[in-house]
C-alpha cells in the first residue's frame, strides 16, 4: 500500500483491521518517524537543523518561523499539518494516524499529548484502530501536560490550561480547563 492509499483510508476515518495490509503500512511509517525522531532527539541541534529533520518527518515543508524544543515524538509523522509561527515545547507527543493539523500561532507546551486514534471496544477487534483528527485552529495554546483526544477540535484563540484533558470539541476564544476539559470562561477583545 503507497502512503497516498494509507493517507486516504486515514483520513477517511475507516478502521484499520489488525494484520491488514493498511496496519503492516502504518507500521511501515512508524519506523521511519521512529528514526527520524531518534535523530531528532539525539543531541543539540541548531534551529534549522530540527526543522530540516521535522520536515522530512512530515514530509513537507516546514516553515522557518516554526520552532521545536526536542524532545519530540509522532510515532507516524506523515499526517502532520503546521502553520506558521508554531511553537512545540519539549516532551510533546503526537500520535498522528488520524491526522494532526495546528493552525498558525499555536503554542504547545509542554509534554502536550495529540492523540488521533483509539482502539475497538470489543475484545476480539481490540487491536484494530480508529482513526479521528484533532484541529487546533489558528492561536490556540494548549499548556503543559494537555492531552487532546481523538476527533476533537480547538477553535482560534482558545486557551487549554494546563494539565487538561480534553475530549470535545472547544469553541473559540474560551478558555478550558479540568479532566475532562469544560469552558470556564471566554475571552473578549
Amino acid at each position: 500500500m503507497t502512503l497516498p492509499e494509507l493517507l486516504a483510508v486515514l483520513d477517511a476515518g475507516e478502521t484499520v483491521t489488525a494484520g491488514s495490509a493498511a496496519f503492516a503500512a502504518i507500521l511501515e511509517v512508524s519506523e521511519e518517524a521512529l528514526r527520524i525522531t531518534g535523530e531528532l532527539n539525539s543531541g543539540y541541534h541548531p534551529p534549522e537543523r530540527v526543522r530540516e529533520l521535522l520536515s522530512w518527518l512530515i514530509g513537507g515543508a516546514v516553515d522557518d518561523s516554526v520552532t521545536l524544543f526536542p524532545p519530540f515524538t509522532a510515532d507516524f509523522g506523515k499526517n502532520i499539518t503546521l502553520g506558521a509561527r508554531v511553537f512545540i515545547n519539549a516532551g510533546s507527543r503526537f500520535q498522528d494516524q488520524g491526522g494532526i493539523t495546528i493552525g498558525d500561532d499555536c503554542l504547545i507546551g509542554h509534554n502536550a499529548v495529540i492523540a488521533t486514534l483509539q482502539h475497538e471496544i470489543t475484545p476480539d477487534r481490540r487491536a484494530d484502530l480508529l482513526p479521528s483528527p484533532v484541529v487546533l485552529g489558528r492561536n490556540v495554546w494548549l499548556g503543559a501536560n494537555v492531552t487532546v483526544l481523538p476527533g476533537v477540535t480547538i477553535g482560534a484563540d482558545a486557551v487549554v490550561g494546563a494539565g487538561s484533558i480534553v475530549t470535545k470539541d472547544v469553541p473559540a476564544r474560551s478558555i478550558v480547563v479540568g479532566s475532562p476539559a469544560r469552558v470556564v470562561r471566554t475571552i473578549e477583545g
